[in-house]
């Protein structure tokens, strides 16, 4: 490409030289030509009324004189009342130029050697000639720089480019006073932003996954404990089977909610659901677990609530909230259902010592932690709840206390229940 523009800007410069120069050189030789002979035509009308003034007066006319007033010159003077005269040396033939100056009484011829008009005329060409040359080293200046300094940004620009495909995606923020390239470069940079959003969001994904598949893989691995445990009760291991398939359905659920999360779908998936199958369900799956670790799970509040939202980010939330109570709370763990005009409020509760006041609402921050966990809970939650049109609060330290707040279906078909064991 450099070679190209270098090349095109020459031609134009060639042929802005010849459009101009050639004319140039024509006019000049002919100015020195016609201004030469001005010139002679001037002599001659001036020698002629010299010598008829001369004649009038009856006065000689002397050659020696004229060959002082008219150096250089060829003169021959043919007037009434003198014999002809001629003055000086003629010139060669073929360099001759002559004018002449007529009256009634006679006419003048003055010559005058060409060779010194042409070499005139050459030294004005030569020095035309030179300023094409000069011109032309411009141009050639001019145009390297030009092309160096176009190409020279786009030899950047495919390199950012190349980087761009080979998954390098930092801007280069470099301007190259040029809008047009200047106008490439920034939709380049933005094109860069964009991809280190989408490989942010895909390692955020990769991490959120591996997260949010653990905690029912965790599950699955308790039923299947508890059928190893229970291996000479045949009822018992046929009821922790069925518990295990429900893992399985819900590490499927889960996988399902995980990629339509990354699609930005949930927003469409939200529907009605029944508050108390989800709550059943997280109930007979961790309970088994509690009571290992000693410790009881109580449900109280409203029965028969429904609300907006999807029943896999529900159960995820449920889940996340109710492991960390079992690895960082104690005591009961108390799950309170209740409504208002606008919300259906589930609160999950224990007695545990807390969260630290240095983390407060930071627990919801990503890779925030006070435990040596990985920090991703309560933010993927709070997200999955978000995603529903709902929200994940922290609504007491001491002792830890979350809510859920998620959208109102119907005020009907409920009822109130007394606290008692799950």
């Amino acid at each position: 490409m450099r070679r190209r523009l270098l090349s095109s800007m020459l031609l134009v410069a060639v042929i802005a030289v010849l459009l101009l120069g050639v004319p140039l050189a024509v006019v000049v030789v002919r100015l020195i030509n016609d201004e030469a002979a001005q010139e002679l035509r001037t002599d001659a009308n001036r020698l002629l009324i010299g010598v008829e003034y001369a004649v009038s007066q009856q006065q000689a006319i002397n050659p020696e004189q004229l060959a002082k007033n008219y150096p250089d010159l060829f003169l021959q003077v043919y007037v009434r009342g003198t014999p002809p005269i001629v003055v000086g040396t003629p010139p060669p033939p073929a360099r001759e130029l002559t004018e002449e100056g007529r009256s009634e009484n006679g006419y003048v011829l003055v010559s005058r050697d060409a060779g010194q008009i042409r070499q005139d005329i050459q030294a004005r060409l030569v020095l035309t000639i030179a300023l094409g040359v000069v011109a032309l080293g411009a141009a050639i200046g001019l145009a390297t720089v030009t092309s160096r300094r176009l190409s020279l940004p786009l030899l950047d620009l495919t390199k950012l480019a190349e980087r761009l495909g080979s998954g390098d995606a930092r801007p280069s923020r470099r301007r190259y006073g040029i809008p047009e390239l200047d106008l490439v470069a920034e939709v380049l940079d933005r094109s860069a932003l964009r991809i280190s959003d989408l490989l942010a969001r895909e390692r955020e994904f990769a991490t959120d996954a591996s997260h949010q598949l653990r905690t029912p893989l965790t599950g699955l691995t308790m039923r299947l404990e508890e059928i190893v445990g229970a291996a000479h009760e045949p009822r018992v291991v046929r009821e922790e089977g069925e518990a295990a398939i429900v893992q399985v359905e819900r590490l499927t659920a889960v996988i399902d909610e995980l990629l339509a999360a990354a699609r930005r779908q949930r927003h469409a998936q939200a529907a009605p659901i029944d508050v108390d199958d989800v709550l059943g369900q997280q109930i007979t799956e961790w309970e088994p677990a509690f009571r290992r670790a000693q410790r009881s799970l109580v449900l109280v509040g409203d029965r028969g609530l429904s609300a907006l939202g999807t029943t896999g980010g529900l159960s995820q939330v449920l889940s996340t909230l109710l492991e960390n109570s079992l690895k960082h709370g104690g005591g009961a763990l108390t799950i309170n259902t209740s409504s208002t005009d606008r919300s259906i409020v589930i609160e999950v509760a224990d007695e545990g010592p807390g969260i630290p006041d240095t983390l407060g609402q930071k627990v919801f921050e990503r890779s925030v932690s006070g435990a040596g966990g990985t920090g991703l809970g309560l933010t993927l939650a709070r997200a999955l709840v978000a995603a529903d049109g709902g929200r994940l609060e922290l609504v007491k330290r001491r002792p830890a206390t979350f809510a859920i707040f998620l959208r109102q279906v119907t005020d009907s078909h409920r009822h109130r229940v007394v606290s008692g064991p799950a």
